[in-house]
């Protein structure tokens, strides 16, 4: 019988003290990623630090131009926040649209973004709204926080504690989902901000969520649907598996870009 030492610390510093010096040791938040890993065998970890109970990592705030989301906040929470529909609809859409009542009630925005699903809807637009993921050691830009398939320049034990995320003027996200698992196998996040205008694609890379610099070319001179038309994203490095083959991902990324345009202010997030 495979022992496991579960450990429910109060603060941040409390918890990131119970996982040095335990290279055994695994951040609980949502656990969506963690314990079905766990069920397979992938994941023997002797010790669990679960960050749930603290506090400090949950909350929404809007100050200067810029809306934060603590880590430990739940999908459900993002979604229903007046703060975060009034200022960043498409992401409370997005928040809504992710797996199912149970996974939008424990699922963490922090937990999405420290485990880099493929699938994963948050990294899409964390990536596509320029954010930065602050946490307990530093902070990190959406470009430089997103590394490869399950990866991201966190070190080890380093903890996620807040998202910042500027507003932009406008943003959509669209998905096609998995009838199965309702996570994206395709899912596409348009901004424009004075920064410019950003395109973030998740479900669909083999190496997790990637920027898309002819959308955004194009977008920038002119931001409507129709200059998306002739189009196309490079399905070399895309995902195949059961869902579909990479041209077949790329041709459903370009659909749900415009289907992101067609969404733009609203919180909506899939058709």
């Amino acid at each position: 019988m495979h022992s496991l030492q579960y450990l429910h610390p109060e603060r941040v510093d409390e918890a990131r003290k119970l996982f040095e010096g335990n290279d055994e040791a695994a951040y609980l938040a949502g656990g969506h990623t963690l314990l079905p890993t766990m069920k397979q065998g992938l994941a023997r970890p002797e010790t669990i630090v679960d960050l749930g109970g603290i506090a400090a990592l949950r909350g929404i705030d809007v100050k200067d131009g810029v809306l934060s989301i603590g880590a430990g906040t739940c999908h459900a929470d993002v979604a229903a926040s007046a703060l975060v529909r009034e200022h960043i609809p498409a992401l409370a859409g997005l928040a809504g649209s992710i797996g199912d009542r149970h996974v939008r009630n424990r699922g963490t925005i922090g937990g999405s973004l420290a485990n880099n699903d493929p699938a994963a809807d948050y990294p899409a637009a964390v990536l596509g709204l320029g954010a930065t993921v602050v946490t307990d050691r530093r902070e990190i830009a959406a470009d430089d926080y997103f590394v490869a398939l399950y990866e991201t320049a966190l070190a080890p034990g380093e903890i996620v504690t807040r998202v910042r995320i500027p507003v932009p003027e406008i943003a959509g996200y669209a998905k096609f989902r998995s009838a199965a698992s309702r996570y994206s196998i395709a899912g596409v996040f348009i901004s424009r901000s004075p920064a410019g205008v950003r395109v973030a694609v998740t479900g669909t890379g083999a190496g997790g969520v990637f920027r898309v610099s002819n959308l955004e070319k194009a977008l920038a001179t002119k931001f409507s649907a129709d200059a998306l038309d002739g189009l196309s994203i490079d399905p070399t490095g895309l995902l195949e598996d059961n869902n579909g083959t990479p041209d077949y991902r790329a041709h459903l990324a370009m659909v749900m870009a415009r289907r992101a345009m067609e969404n733009l202010g609203s919180t909506q997030s899939y058709k």
